[in-house]
């Protein structure tokens, strides 16, 4: 295996001694924390969706890397925060990425993929078996929950939340376009979470990544239609809300969800006649404003049919605020959201304020590098993203099962670097792998807590 150069460094005047730091420990690893990983893979099944779909075209005389080795390569990876595939020049000899990519300790003289033959991996992959991987991502996704569920409590309500974003890219990308709404060429990929009840995690089952001059609707009655069917297939009795921004006020999409007899609440941008119908509302907010010199904010209901809805009326939502600043003057901001639910006005809107969540989620994706698509082949950036996605996945199902409240609502970035990035020595036996981590690990509660959630059970003596 080809070594990293390792050359001593002296701190003369550091300490109270001359302090002499070596780069020569054997068989040690930084992300001794990655074998979680592989327990919560074991329990969501979500590698197996890869090498499933994919199909190995290649000659099997000429195989130095089975399909599953580089997608473990790839998945661990990632989930570690080795997002590039250059990134294996440095990691060839690290012991946990190496168990984790499946290549056997015996096995000393095999090395991990390359980062010419993971391109060539990423690159194989065509459209039609992302489309399988990507749809039983979503399944896989459900059935665990539903599995984790089990014996508690039924959900109620589950929510579903579709969120685009932006991916800029700098290249040559096909299907990159210039988009006038973000200013720049991009891709946009289409983000889709469920929640449960009123729980405060949005758990991830698909991102799809579309040309970067894609509208908001593209490709979303399929999603919804497919998702809204494994839901209530998987919890027949659960109530199905959906919540949408503003791009998605789509006559189409209204009559979709109305179909599909679900709760929906969708933003709609402001226009004269919501204005007009905000007015009464905003001269009380302005009134009460003056009055407190803060901001303020009324809300309040109408019937509204645009133009395109051929006469078909709807419930909008109206919240009036009155926004105010210290040395500016007051500003309007009505807010409008399209509703079909017949809660009160303010509960409504609190409710649709809650899918602010999903950019917070989508911040950890980026966290990950999900918009690392700098392939030329779309088809290539489409596989990357499902890759990114799956260790998302992972990483949400540990999250899910830590006890302790401060790292259970840590961020993706956080988890990592306290329960993934941890030192390790691997010594192998001929009866076992011991993975030794330091005495002094400042989260050892929390990693031996989810350890045994994740089937771990407390061993003797060494």
């Amino acid at each position: 295996m080809k070594m990293q150069d390792a050359t001593p460094l002296l701190f003369d005047d550091l300490f109270h001694k001359s302090t002499f730091v070596t780069f020569e420990e054997k068989d040690t690893s930084s992300d001794g924390g990655g074998i979680l990983l592989e327990a919560i893979s074991k329990k969501m099944h979500l590698l197996d969706v890869f090498t499933e779909a994919i199909e190995d075209r290649r000659q099997a005389g000429k195989v130095d890397h089975t399909v599953e080795e580089l997608v473990r390569q790839r998945l661990f990876a990632i989930g570690c925060g080795y997002p590039d595939a250059n990134d294996v020049e440095r990691l060839q000899d690290d012991p946990i990425i190496r168990l984790l990519a499946g290549l056997r300790p015996e096995d000393a003289e095999k090395t991990l993929g390359s980062q010419p033959t993971i391109s060539r991996f990423e690159n194989a992959i065509d459209l039609d078996t992302s489309f399988q991987i990507g749809c039983r991502l979503s399944e896989q996704v459900v059935a665990y929950q539903s599995k984790r569920r089990k014996g508690k409590r039924k959900p109620k309500r589950i929510t579903i939340d579709i969120d685009p974003t932006d991916d800029p890219t700098h290249g040559q990308q096909t299907f990159a376009f210039y988009n006038t709404h973000y200013d720049g060429w991009c891709y946009l990929p289409q983000t889709v979470w469920i929640t449960f009840d009123d729980e405060s995690e949005q758990y991830l089952v698909g991102v799809l990544l579309r040309p970067g001059n894609a509208h908001a609707t593209l490709w979303t009655p399929w999603v919804l239609r497919r998702l809204v069917a494994l839901l209530r297939k998987t919890w027949r009795k659960a109530k199905i809300r959906v919540r949408l921004d503003g791009g998605f006020a789509s006559p189409h999409i209204f009559d979709l969800l109305e179909q599909l007899n679900v709760e929906y609440l969708i933003n709609m941008g402001k226009n004269e006649r919501l204005k007009a119908l905000a007015e009464p509302l905003l001269k009380q907010a302005r009134k009460l404003a003056a009055e407190t010199g803060t901001t303020q904010r009324v809300f309040g209901e109408a019937r509204y049919s645009a133009g395109t809805w051929k006469g078909t009326e709807r419930r909008v939502i109206i919240k009036a605020e009155v926004a105010v600043t210290p040395g500016r003057d007051p500003k309007d901001n009505p807010r409008f959201v399209i509703t079909n639910m017949r809660h009160k006005p303010e509960n409504v809107y609190g409710c649709y304020r809650q899918r602010g969540n999903c950019e917070n989620r989508i911040k950890e994706l980026l966290d990950l590098q999900i918009d690392r698509t700098s392939c030329h082949a779309f088809a290539a950036n489409v596989f990357r993203v499902l890759l990114t996605s799956a260790a998302y996945m992972l990483l949400q199902g540990m999250r899910e099962r830590i006890r302790d409240e401060e790292m259970r609502s840590a961020q993706v970035w956080t988890l990592r670097e306290k329960l993934l990035k941890v030192a390790a020595r691997v010594k192998v036996t001929f009866r076992k792998i011991r993975i030794s981590l330091p005495e002094t690990y400042a989260y050892m509660d929390i990693f031996i807590q989810l350890a045994r959630s994740l089937g771990a059970t407390c061993a003797g003596p060494p």
